[in-house]
Order: structure tokens, then sequence, then C-alpha cells
């Protein structure tokens, strides 16, 4: 994912966004400088960490990312309807909906008509899923280990800080966008 085998222009995964902050701006005077670079190391960071995670702990346990995704909340969060594991994953009901078919063909959770809404219906664990995702999560935790070791102490909480106070900040805009 990270090659830096040149391509055409002699760009490589991490000259692309001095580049394309470049030619933006060359495009676009008026263009956010800053903002644009943020949201483009942001993104292929976090696309780093996702690939390595997918390739080295989910794909060998039989799922993908979202799948695992799916599984961690459930996990986590106890059974719960598709509406709400959505919404807890970030996915549509859809994706969620599509994603529960494969994890069911595997064993790993069931789905049953939920109490409160005879529409609605429940994903649960099954106990072969909750071995599942308990390897496969105490793997994931090793790599996220592994990557969160280039910082200090004290740098991965001034992240984790900052990444909230960005979320937190979408959140707001999104807010005032819908009123």
């Amino acid at each position: 994912m990270t090659d830096e085998t040149a391509a055409p222009g002699g760009l490589t995964f991490w000259s692309f966004v001095d580049h394309a902050v470049r030619r933006a701006q060359q495009e676009l005077p008026a263009v956010d400088a800053e903002a644009m670079r943020l949201v483009l190391t942001l993104h292929r960071a976090t696309s780093m960490i996702v690939y390595d995670l997918e390739s080295t702990v989910h794909r060998p346990s039989g799922w993908t990312w979202p799948g695992f995704r799916v599984l961690f909340v459930v996990w986590l969060a106890g059974p719960m309807d598709a509406k709400s594991a959505a919404a807890l994953t970030g996915m549509s009901r859809a994706a969620v909906s599509a994603l529960v078919n494969t994890l069911q063909k595997d064993g790993l959770v069931t789905r049953q008509r939920a109490d409160h809404d005879r529409r609605a219906v429940q994903i649960s664990l099954t106990d072969t899923g909750r071995a599942a995702i308990t390897r496969g999560f105490a793997a994931h935790n090793t790599r996220e280990g592994a990557w969160a070791a280039a910082l200090s102490a004290e740098e991965r909480a001034a992240l984790v800080a900052l990444l909230g106070k960005l979320m937190a900040g979408d959140a707001a805009a999104a807010a005032k966008r819908r009123v």
C-alpha cells in the first residue's frame, strides 16, 4: 500500500500529498492548503492502518474490516438491531444487513426478531462468534500497539484529544447545517 515505486511524474505514496496541495493551489488559489493537507494526511494514515489490520489480522481470521466492526460492536455493546449496529459502526443499515448475512452463514452471529419491535431483527454473537472476536481482537490490539508505539504516551493522548476535537467540530458544523 505504501510502495515507494514512483508513479508517472515521479510521484510516490508520500510525495503525492505535497504535489496535490501545490497543484490544487495552482488551480484554485483560494484553496485552504492546511485543511487539505490535514485531511489528505489523516486519510492516508487511516488507510494505512486499516489496510494493515485487515491484511494481517482480519482477512486471516476470515472476515473483512467492516465484518470485524460489526462483530466488535455486538461483542462489546451486546445484542442489538441492525439500525444500532449501523450507527455504532458508521455504516449504512444495508451494509450491516449484507454483512450479517455473511457472518450468520459463517456461524458467527444469529438473528432473531426483537422483543421490542417484531419488525426489527436483533443481532447476537454465537459462542463461535464470541471466541472468534476475542481471539481476533487480541491480534488486532497487538497491531494497534505496534502502530501506537511510534508515539510517546503524551503524544498519543494529545492526538486522541485533537482527533476528538476535530470530530466534535464536524458534529457542530453538521448540526448548524441541519438548522
